[in-house]
């Protein structure tokens, strides 16, 4: 009687409005995969392998790409928006491991947004000092710009995103159009500066050097290169939130792979011109400091022009943007797991009028501005270089699992649309789990897996403490309906947790 009352309540519930179409969808791709990365991680992929930071991009391109079949097979295997945590439960059935899935994707997006929150920072005071110092600005005061004044912006901004969250932001895919546009405008800007610097001979920078290997690691070529690829992959990830949007997209078995793979393509091109534009205006020694290298690239190619006053806020706007949908993306589903007791209950709590998951929201800022404290003040290392790195590290973890999930569902059930070769998610999961390895980082990154493991074995934790207060009030720590881990229209779903063991 009880599976008779949920199956009605689950067909009365309303279906997502299907606005998308090719384009809107292709534009939401791009701008979801262009993001962050390329102003975080170009500098230190140049100061790896030199002039040849060009040739991880495209790497990490196709290691992208090929987790990125499975995706497209398995999204229209299952067109609904829970991702590679619905991927894993309907591959493996082990709720226990459907939980680590999810709280990994939870984990990169808030570690995604803690290097984010860095290199708005970063560029924010960057831009502040040239619009208003004595020195460079209009005169009326100097703004610092060192590691302190980074570490309180940051922390100021994550506080500021909270804030965002908690009033309760739908994500329009409107908006994200004009916000595309603003961060293809930003590198465009770039581009066009490198070519021109390297036309009119003012360049310092040799576009020779494109072809110039350096290996200060002193790691041998080929491992040099898998580094410089684990530190680029942080610019190509973004694709796989789309599938988040395949129930409100028009025909998503046809346009889906078309749209996901063309703008993988794009990015990727678009990243490729960035690090022409970088080698052909500075030299391959050249310090950027923590503002990031493409604001330089801007103030020594262009000097006559006031494009480099103008630039940081760009890159601000553009970067806030990607920091505020992980921070969406890491509460909500947080609130997911609340909401059906795989976590403490307490953190499915919602404000009263606003309806936004307060308890989640304030957890996951906390957890990243423990992360941005730490890693600033008791590490060696930049806190960009090590956050970015961290949300690669727990990405491929994710996308070789994705790679694997896919291989054992094409036995139980025949895709709808897309279907990948056998042999694509094989080597996804093998390239994945390539990357995850310890000879694909340096000694100074090795704090990533310091900094994941913590964050899981939080996780870990809390998942323990809620089984065991299940456990205390006759209810089991088991999904209810991996489906539809954010959707605040599932009322009553947290209480069902507690009468039901079964899972969809």
């Amino acid at each position: 009687m009880a599976q008779a009352t949920d199956a009605a309540a689950t067909e009365k519930e309303p279906e997502l409005k299907r606005v998308l179409g090719p384009g809107l969808l292709l534009l939401f791709i791009v701008g979801d995969i262009l993001g962050a990365g390329v102003y975080a991680v170009t500098g230190d992929m140049i100061e790896n392998v030199g002039g040849m930071a060009w040739l991880p991009f495209v790497l990490a391109f196709v290691v992208a790409t090929l987790t990125a079949f499975s995706y497209l097979e398995l999204v229209c295997k299952y067109p609904q928006a829970a991702g590679a945590a619905l991927y894993t439960h309907k591959a493996f059935g082990i709720h226990f491991f459907t939980f680590l899935v999810a709280f990994a994707v939870i984990c990169s997006g808030i570690t995604s947004a803690s290097t984010s929150s860095n290199v708005v920072a970063g560029n924010l005071l960057a831009g502040l000092h040239e619009t208003f110092s004595t020195e460079d600005g209009i005169g009326w005061f100097d703004v610092p710009t060192g590691s302190t004044a980074q570490l309180v912006v940051a922390l100021v901004f994550m506080g500021l995103l909270a804030a965002i969250n908690l009033r309760g932001v739908g994500e329009s895919v409107k908006f994200n159009v004009i916000l595309t546009i603003i961060e293809m405008t930003a590198l465009a800007i770039v581009i066009v500066i490198g070519f021109v610097a390297v036309g009119s001979g003012s360049a310092e920078g040799d576009i020779a050097n494109l072809v110039v290997f350096e290996d200060p690691n002193e790691k041998g070529w080929f491992l040099a290169v898998t580094v410089a690829t684990t530190i680029a992959f942080f610019a190509m990830v973004g694709f796989e939130d789309s599938v988040n949007m395949v129930e409100e997209t028009k025909n998503p078995e046809r346009i889906f792979p078309k749209m996901m793979l063309s703008g993988l393509g794009i990015a990727c091109l678009i990243y490729v011109l960035v690090v022409v534009a970088v080698i052909a205006v500075l030299p391959l020694d050249y310090d950027s400091g923590s503002e990031g290298i493409l604001l330089h690239v801007v103030r020594l190619g262009a000097p006559g022009l006031p494009i480099d006053e103008i630039f940081p806020y760009l890159t601000v706007f553009a970067v806030a943007n990607t920091a505020l949908i992980n921070m969406l993306m890491a509460s909500r589903l947080i609130y997911g797991l609340g909401r059906q007791r795989i976590l403490p209950k307490t953190l499915s709590s919602v404000l009263p009028v606003r309806r936004s998951p307060w308890a989640a929201i304030v957890f996951s800022t906390l957890m990243a501005v423990v992360l941005i404290v730490v890693v600033n003040r008791l590490s060696g290392n930049s806190v960009v270089s090590a956050l970015s790195g961290t949300t690669g590290l727990l990405l491929l973890c994710v996308f070789a699992v994705v790679n694997v999930a896919c291989l054992v569902l094409k036995r139980r059930r025949a895709s709808n649309g897309f279907t990948a070769p056998y042999w694509v998610p094989v080597a996804g999961a093998v390239l994945c789990l390539f990357l995850v390895g310890p000879w694909a980082r340096t000694d100074a990154q090795m704090i990533q897996y310091r900094i994941a493991g913590a964050m899981l074995l939080l996780g870990v934790l809390l998942w323990v403490l809620t089984h065991f207060v299940n456990k205390a009030t006759m209810g089991k720590s088991r999904f209810v309906d991996v489906d539809r881990l954010t959707y605040d229209e599932q009322a009553n779903l947290g209480d069902r947790v507690r009468d039901r063991g079964d899972d969809y």
